[in-house]
């Protein structure tokens, strides 16, 4: 099944009808089955492919899950954005055509949550342990909790790893991005931090990217290497730079009209197998990033470029503007109170 494309210009009565002709041509043509008798029938769409952190931590989702309930709570996964893909998979949650979504934390601040866009700030992190310091802790649960605004009902979060250039030429320097199209996700942060390397920034799925890639649409990206690789953008990409400028995670999140239609004993077991999935997933994505790295280089179509400790902090100062101009679209007390959760690394 080819992945629907969603127009974002319809207005909004016609895309909720859209995406309701989507769902019941999903359902006559099987795409969507039909729950179990006496049981239960999650449907988990995402837009990665399965070898990537986010697909295996899905399926381990899925195995822990079928096994816990005797079978009695089936889960039906969609990767590769088979069924609904960036621009279309909120509404189709907010609809009930889904069940749940693992969209990155950058397409929360396309639906009203900017605030969820301080996970997009460049060369924020050092490294993930300073991540999980947020979406562990309080920072992270009330984030969560503001999902509810919109009928969500937010479950967990799991990264993907540091994000690194790509493009027909090594990015190892600010003058090297000046004029190249550069596809980013819906979010401002990460457009304004294109636009001040000196790129233009272009929106696009993730499930466009390679082929815009190979049609010249646009001139690179920027991706974990596990991305990279399960993409074959290695077949159109001859550059691959490896800036760790940004990090990149999902959260896990559900219908909150389905999620309250559940008792509380399902939901207690639907929680605690993604809890342990999710767990999975942490644990596994510098492995899969690792091991991603390692087929690029074997496969020999793409140079790989490790930055200088001095390269990289160029690279950062030319995009520490972002900072300061992203802050009130973010909110100030959330800057706030990231900065001193990071602060506690320092002190601790």
């Amino acid at each position: 099944m080819s992945p629907p494309v969603f127009s974002a210009c319809l207005p909004r009565a016609d895309r909720r009808q859209w995406l309701r002709g989507l769902a019941a041509t999903a359902l006559a043509s099987g795409a969507l089955k039909a729950a179990p008798a006496h049981g239960i029938m999650l449907r988990f769409s995402h837009v990665v492919a399965e070898e990537t952190p986010k697909g295996l931590a899905a399926n381990r989702f899925k195995l822990l899950l079928e096994q816990r309930s005797g079978g009695r709570i089936q889960v039906v996964i969609y990767p590769d954005a088979q069924l609904y893909g960036d621009h279309d998979e909120m509404q189709a949650l907010q609809l009930g055509a889904v069940d749940l979504l693992a969209p990155s934390l950058s397409k929360f601040g396309r639906i009203g949550f900017p605030e969820f866009e301080l996970f997009d700030l460049p060369f924020l992190f050092d490294e993930v342990a300073d991540v999980r310091r947020i979406t562990q802790g309080p920072l992270g649960k009330r984030l969560l909790a503001r999902l509810s605004q919109q009928g969500l009902v937010g479950l967990g979060y799991f990264d993907n790893g540091f994000k690194q250039m790509s493009a027909n030429r090594p990015l190892l320097a600010p003058a090297d991005f000046v004029g190249l199209r550069m596809r980013v996700q819906a979010s401002r942060v990460i457009a304004a931090q294109m636009r001040a390397l000196g790129a233009h920034p272009v929106t696009l799925p993730f499930s466009e990217t390679r082929r815009a890639l190979a049609s010249g649409v646009v001139d690179g990206t920027e991706n974990p290497v596990s991305n990279f690789w399960t993409q074959r953008m290695h077949e159109v990409q001859t550059d691959l730079s490896l800036t760790e400028h940004g990090y990149l995670g999902y959260a896990v999140v559900t219908n909150q009209r389905f999620w309250m239609s559940l008792s509380e004993s399902d939901r207690a077991l639907i929680g605690q197998a993604l809890r342990e999935a999710l767990a999975f997933g942490n644990l596994i994505a510098d492995t899969q990033n690792d091991k991603a790295l390692a087929a690029l280089r074997a496969a020999g179509t793409t140079r790989i470029h490790t930055l200088t400790d001095g390269q990289r902090a160029r690279l950062a100062r030319a995009v520490e503007p972002v900072h300061q101009a992203l802050a009130n679209r973010i909110g100030l007390q959330w800057m706030d109170d990231l900065r001193n959760a990071l602060k506690q690394r320092l002190s601790g």
